[in-house]
């Protein structure tokens, strides 16, 4: 397959996703177009069930889109994508193995160096503040560990590409607040290229570089925000910013008017 000269990491383009039936047909996204450029950081974010998630499978190459395209990395994708990384809401670790087992079960699965996944497991339980957990089981860890653990292992294979679905959605305030952070430091550091789906307005704005605002089903894209904050951002600091205020303000006014329709 050729590739396709895009600018960016991602990019979907009037992309249409019916879901059918012997009885009904749904149509869960409409003619979205969006881009998320190279070393960029995009949340999208909007009412559940408008198809946040199906936008992101249909990027890994998960579900089929019914019109349109979505390009990754310069590649029409028509098929599971192996050069992305995956955070799901769920952590999803094998309960027999401890932290650095889980976290190179990835360099397993995709026949990768032991030597080589090895160093890049310590540097992300370094990163990620896991060190001196490396021997702890999942059921010793908080649910915010458990993410971090789960963030590592999609970072293994150094994806160029990040896709996460409300990876911290289950967590309480303060622990999210800690891992925004972090993964703040860690998109700087690697430089990948991040497409986040939340219902978090402050979490989308804290973190990102654009945020996308979908309405109710079916899923369009009704305004994207930049977002001009400083790359590296620490919460106090960034909420305490006018412009922060004025974002959050702004997209939930939008979603809320849209609900009212």
């Amino acid at each position: 397959m050729s590739a396709v000269t895009t600018g960016a990491a991602i990019d979907v383009k009037d992309l249409t996703v019916r879901f059918r039936s012997a009885k009904s047909s749904t149509l869960a996204l409409d003619n979205v177009s969006m881009r998320v450029p190279e070393g960029g950081f995009t949340s999208i974010v909007g009412p559940s069930g408008c198809g946040k998630s199906t936008l992101l499978k249909v990027v890994a190459g998960l579900v089929k889109a019914s019109e349109g395209t979505a390009t990754l990395l310069g590649q029409v994708v028509t098929k599971p994508q192996q050069n992305v990384g995956f955070a799901f809401q769920r952590s999803a670790l094998l309960q027999w193995r401890d932290v650095r087992k889980n976290i190179l079960l990835q360099a397993e699965m995709r026949g990768m160096d032991r030597t080589v996944a090895g160093e890049r497991a310590d540097e992300l339980i370094e990163l990620t503040g896991l060190t001196g957990f490396e021997n702890a089981m999942p059921h010793e860890l908080s649910g915010g560990m458990q993410q971090r653990v789960a963030l590592c292992r999609a970072l293994l294979h150094r994806p160029p590409v990040l896709l996460m679905d409300e990876p911290f959605g289950a967590l309480d305030a303060l622990t999210r607040e800690v891992l925004n952070a972090q993964l703040n430091r860690i998109w700087r550091e690697t430089g990948t290229s991040v497409l986040l789906v939340t219902h978090s307005i402050a979490e989308a704005v804290f973190l990102s570089t654009r945020v996308e605002v979908m309405s109710a089903r079916p899923g369009r894209l009704v305004r994207s925000f930049d977002i001009d904050l400083p790359r590296e951002r620490d919460y106090v600091q960034v909420m305490a910013d006018p412009k922060f205020g004025e974002y959050t303000r702004d997209i939930r006014q939008l979603l809320g008017a849209h609900d009212s329709h």
